[in-house]
């Protein structure tokens, strides 16, 4: 399922923003509340636990993938873009796909907190 919304702010802008990990907090809940970078490792106090984050590298594509180490050892791949939509406008597009076992109860759940997360960066990147 692909999850998108519309920032009225530039690509670029939006991709530094979110692109650095210690602001993830700031608009996604959805990930952690909190997010500490220890021992080169970011680890984050998320709704499933402590979990573990790894970003791609900062690029020039506007890709924010990252993978999440769950508390059971599962990876989760996260593909994420920031593409532009005019010159001061963008739109970010989360992949969210269904885990093994997961319900689609939960899997609605899931969508309906990363529908949130892209609402509050929305907010943030607009001043709202």
């Amino acid at each position: 399922m692909h999850l998108s919304i519309r920032v009225d702010r530039s690509a670029a802008d939006v991709y530094a923003f979110a692109s650095v990990p210690s602001h993830v907090p700031a608009w996604a809940a959805g990930l952690g509340r909190a997010m500490e970078h220890t021992d080169g490792r970011w680890i984050a106090d998320s709704p499933m636990g402590r979990v573990e984050v790894a970003f791609v590298p900062v690029n020039e594509y506007g890709v924010l993938d990252h993978d999440v180490t769950l508390p059971s050892g599962e990876v989760v791949h996260n593909p994420v873009r920031v593409i532009p939509d005019g010159p001061d406008a963008s739109e970010v597009i989360f992949t969210l796909r269904r885990r093994d076992g997961m319900t689609e109860e939960q899997f609605r759940a899931d969508a309906a907190a990363v529908g949130r997360d892209l609402a509050t960066l929305k907010g943030v990147m607009e001043g709202g």
